[in-house]
């Protein structure tokens, strides 16, 4: 057995410079790995609680007085022992009472400890029935940003490289060219702009979001001619973010969700997106069906917030066959067993898995071990920012580590 010798929870910074934790485990056998846990800005209302009320500090002193004591004698072989005893320790239905980030970084190092101690990668550690970690998932790159993650941007939340080629090197080069051109298209159009990037390294322009879609969708056809790779336009509007009073705002016009639903239905063929992410307000699974009736065949529809990676979310989306795809955030849940979890009945179900970073991220790459270890069909991690290269560079690793 490999017992839990100590947990240490410690404070650890995000990308955006805001506190979050990240673990420590070490196993009786001397094993130990550390992970650190990301946040979100744009976030479904149906996550858990990232940290209890107090904050960080209230996370670190419950983590030394009750969560660590709690875990030290436990068998971390099985991933699932582990994360049932921080559901027992917590208590409550959202981990409001130790933070779903601690748990996601407790849950997450102790997958990593067992990998370290029997000399196999987090992937295999986490790898689902039939996963030989030989399909590697294709590039989601966030390429400009607005909504609430870039001010003066679009209302849609990110504009995205969808590239998608056997070699996730040939992936990697398509996405990080499509975010250079559009730089250079960007202080073409606007020389006298101060152009900055957004939380996730999208470039930040003064365009509206249909403006937004037609530069990405004419960039990812130079970039497919140019390298011979299948990248092509998606965006996540993050709509709830823009729905009040059962419309959608946008700065020119309102629409009801009948016209939201047509919109993003023309806007798919008309710039051919392949990726499309909550084009609708979280809470409606009908408004998502009659989307993915019109245009899933040729682009994947993705829920977040409408899913926030939960099991009975995604119940009540295949009850009304809400979309084709789910969007998968370790910490909207808080530990791995009920990631891995949502993951097993999207894919019985048929449905697409996109493993996904958070706006406020930590410089690791575990994140590339789920997306491999879970059969994704993407990932979705940005394209520059050390925090986002960090699962880049983690992916590439594991492709050379891997024969094919």
């Amino acid at each position: 057995m490999s017992r839990i010798a100590s947990v240490v929870v410690a404070p650890l910074l995000d990308s955006r410079g805001r506190a979050t934790v990240e673990a420590t485990v070490t196993l009786d056998s001397g094993a130990r790995a550390r992970a650190g846990a990301p946040s979100g800005a744009s976030t479904g209302a149906t996550e858990v609680r990232a940290f209890p009320e107090g904050g960080v500090p209230e996370a670190l002193r419950v983590a030394s007085s009750l969560v660590g004591p709690a875990l030290v004698g436990i068998d971390a072989g099985e991933v699932g022992a582990v994360d049932r005893a921080l559901h027992a320790v917590d208590g409550t239905p959202d981990f409001s009472r130790i933070g779903g980030n601690t748990a996601t970084a407790i849950s997450v190092a102790s997958a990593w400890a067992i990998g370290e101690e029997t000399g196999r990668p987090l992937w295999k550690v986490l790898a689902r029935p039939g996963v030989d970690g030989r399909s590697f998932p294709a590039i989601v790159g966030n390429c400009l940003n607005g909504g609430v993650h870039a001010i003066g941007g679009p209302e849609f939340q990110e504009l995205i490289a969808y590239a998608e080629d056997p070699d996730p090197a040939a992936s990697v080069r398509a996405a990080l060219r499509v975010h250079a051109l559009l730089g250079e298209e960007l202080h073409r159009r606007f020389p006298t702009a101060a152009l900055g990037r957004g939380d996730e390294g999208g470039w930040v322009a003064p365009l509206g979001s249909v403006e937004a879609v037609e530069l990405l969708a004419a960039t990812c056809a130079r970039v497919r001619d140019e390298l011979k790779v299948a990248v092509h336009p998606g965006t996540d509007p993050a709509a709830s973010e823009f729905f009040r009073g059962g419309r959608y705002h946008y700065r020119d016009r309102t629409r009801t969700p009948e016209e939201q639903v047509a919109f993003m239905a023309e806007l798919v063929d008309r710039y051919d997106l392949r990726y499309l992410e909550d084009p609708l307000d979280e809470g409606a699974f009908d408004d998502f069906a009659a989307l993915t009736r019109a245009v899933g065949g040729k682009c994947q529809v993705v829920g977040d917030d409408i899913y926030t990676t939960s099991v009975e979310r995604l119940k009540i989306g295949l009850e009304h066959r809400s979309t084709n795809a789910v969007l998968i955030k370790v910490n909207q849940v808080g530990t791995l067993t009920d990631t891995l979890a949502t993951v097993d009945l999207a894919r019985s179900a048929g449905l697409a898995t996109v493993t996904s970073h958070r706006s406020g991220e930590v410089p690791e790459g575990w994140l590339a071990h789920v997306a491999l270890g879970t059969g994704a069909r993407g990932l979705k991690c940005g394209v520059v920012g050390g925090e986002r290269v960090a699962k880049l560079n983690e992916l590439l690793r594991l492709a050379r580590a891997t024969p094919r």
